[in-house]
């Protein structure tokens, strides 16, 4: 390769390399959806400077010199939030060699620390991402003990660089699948997560555990010589009973969240958030006089087991109608679905008997309210001044299936919307005899 080839593949190497940047964009002409529970904005305009929203909203001005996209027809709204959900841990979910969702056969458990595990090049984040996702609470799904360990908030931007906050908080398993881990009965399951407490509480007092990542200190202060917990785990636990790291509880049935939230009572610094609460509706008030939040499995109507006997697709509904902050997560399947969510909920407002949310409710539970729940609505989740420049451009409303996603921005950088399943699309959208395999003849 002659001097100026290699001149030229390194400047191409580092054209790749180099992080896109943001630019000055207005967004004209367009149904504005802010996110923060408003009705959508007609013919309004969203500018971003620096990767910011710099105003959005009608009668906005555009800057000069600002890059103009010209949105006639089409909607534009804050980028998806979703949690809990597992995108970004595993390749292929049934090969267990790609799957970094469980550790059940390690020996920690509350001091697992999943970021480092977050591959930003899967395929379900790029699939995400073209569906208008643009950050997630990434969680733990099991270890061997009823601690999960701790999860990450990423965004799904191309540049590699996912995580926004590592051991951002703590995930426990109650219900049926923390009891099979504490050994076979929900006694069990209260025995073990009160004692794990009480032991990373008194870690706390003789000076352990206090540093940003628990982990890697030498937590050397004595502790009971009856501890049932790891050192490392412990220290994991310590930000947790002393109000630095949210715990997230999965909890489906009404008498384990009650369980959950009569914590608070023996360790009230705790800063809970219910994750699932199938039968939240059941205890709705309570939990909404306890001020702890919920991200709840959206549009469970089936008993799938009986911790999930009061089901029903009103849950959400019943429980924002009490004054529960509720957002939809613990997607068990794409989150890219979750506008399909939001839309059925306000559809339900139409079926007598049923409890929805309203246009505006349903859009926030998808952006600005489990934005505010992971503790970063003042960071992303809505089109309001100062938060980042995630935005989503759709071909109609976004919250109707037949919709799709036509430009995503995440921090002002446009992201690319290539994935696997588009290049799927394009190959077969023309069969064509070739050295390709042959398309489907049906």
């Amino acid at each position: 390769m002659s001097p100026r080839q290699l001149l030229l593949s390194a400047a191409a190497l580092l054209a790749l390399s180099a992080p896109a940047m943001a630019e000055d964009v207005a967004i004209t002409n367009a149904t504005v959806v802010i996110g923060d529970g408003s009705a959508p904005i007609p013919n309004g305009t969203v500018v971003l400077r620096g990767g910011k929203v710099l105003a959005a909203g009608a009668g906005v001005a555009v800057p000069a010199g600002a890059r103009t996209i010209d949105a006639s027809g089409k909607w534009v709204t804050p980028g998806l939030v979703v949690a809990v959900t597992d995108i970004g841990l595993f390749d292929v979910e049934g090969v267990e060699e790609s799957n970094d969702e469980r550790a059940d056969k390690g020996p920690f458990n509350a001091a697992l620390d999943l970021s480092p595990a977050i591959n930003p090049l899967a395929q379900h984040i790029a699939v995400s991402r073209a569906g208008g996702v643009t950050r997630a609470a990434v969680a733990p799904l099991r270890t061997g003990a009823i601690f999960g360990g701790q999860g990450a908030i990423i965004d799904l931007a191309s540049d590699g660089q996912p995580i926004t906050q590592a051991r951002a908080f703590q995930f426990v398993q109650l219900g049926e699948d923390g009891a099979r881990s504490a050994g076979g009965s929900r006694a069990a399951v209260h025995a073990v997560l009160r004692n794990a407490f009480m032991e990373a509480r008194e870690l706390a007092r003789r000076g352990g555990g206090q540093g940003a990542d628990p982990r890697l200190q030498d937590a050397a202060p004595e502790r009971p010589g009856d501890a049932l917990l790891t050192r490392f785990d412990a220290a994991a636990l310590v930000p947790v009973v002393t109000g630095r790291q949210p715990l997230y509880v999965r909890a489906e049935r009404a008498a384990d969240i009650r369980m959950a939230l009569a914590l608070k009572a023996d360790f009230p610094a705790l800063k809970m958030v219910i994750v699932g609460a199938t039968e939240g509706w059941m205890i709705a008030k309570e939990l909404a006089a306890s001020g702890v939040p919920v991200l709840a499995t959206p549009l469970n109507d089936l008993p799938a087991n009986f911790e999930q006997l009061g089901a029903t697709q009103s849950n959400v509904g019943r429980m924002a109608a009490a004054g529960v902050k509720v957002g939809l997560g613990a997607f068990g399947d794409q989150p890219r679905y979750a506008p399909q969510y939001a839309g059925n909920l306000v559809s339900l407002t139409k079926v007598p008997g049923a409890t929805g949310l309203n246009w505006g409710q349903a859009f926030a539970s998808i952006s600005s309210v489990p934005a505010a729940i992971l503790g970063m609505g003042d960071k992303f989740g809505s089109l309001k001044p100062g938060l980042a420049g995630d935005v989503v451009i759709w071909d109609g409303d976004p919250l109707e299936n037949s919709s799709g996603v036509v430009r995503v921005m995440i921090d002002g950088v446009e992201q690319s919307l290539v994935n696997h399943l588009t290049k799927l699309r394009d190959r077969y959208k023309v069969p064509t005899e070739g050295a390709l395999p042959k398309a489907y003849e049906w």
